[in-house]
């Protein structure tokens, strides 16, 4: 919840204070009528009314993380944002090409990842079982445009070659 009393010397109230898509939402509910402090029943619903706010922003913000979810990002090397190629150093000291999933799940609430070993399922198999594992904590689905967009975006041979000699 972001509702938040202030007591300072230039106000004292509640603030109501969300980032939804990347623009700050502030508002301040002013606990202070005709120069007095409100108590009592006119404090709780100066609150109310601060946390319907912030539950009504909460529904926005979802809604736009949500959206965002299933859009494809990429960063300035044409990658998709949350899927990388890298050489993964094993046990025995020998490196080996991986696709490495690192994400904000929705379905924890928390950021999760995995790597997919190219050497064991093949390029193509493992950019799937990537994508697949991107969308199902994205909770993007399978049927979407999004995830055409990203199966669509597995390297190329000659792409991986690339990375591994950089």
């Amino acid at each position: 919840m972001s509702v938040e009393l202030l007591d300072s010397p230039r106000f004292y109230g509640y603030r109501v204070r969300r980032q939804i898509g990347g623009k700050a939402y502030q508002e301040y509910l002013s606990l202070i009528k005709d120069g007095k402090r409100l108590k009592g029943k006119h404090r709780i619903l100066v609150k109310n009314q601060a946390e319907l706010r912030d539950t009504e922003l909460k529904k926005l913000q979802s809604k736009n993380k949500k959206k965002l979810d299933k859009t494809v990002k990429f960063n300035g090397k044409g990658q998709v944002k949350g899927i990388l190629f890298r050489m993964k150093k094993e046990r025995s000291g020998r490196l080996s090409p991986v696709f490495q999933v690192g994400v904000f799940s929705r379905l924890d609430d928390k950021v999760v990842s995995t790597t997919v070993s190219i050497n064991r399922h093949g390029r193509v198999a493992a950019w799937q079982r990537a994508v697949n594992f991107y969308c199902e904590h994205k909770l993007v689905s399978k049927r979407t445009k999004a995830y055409e967009q990203l199966i669509s975006q597995c390297p190329t041979g000659r792409e991986i070659e690339k990375l591994i000699k950089s």
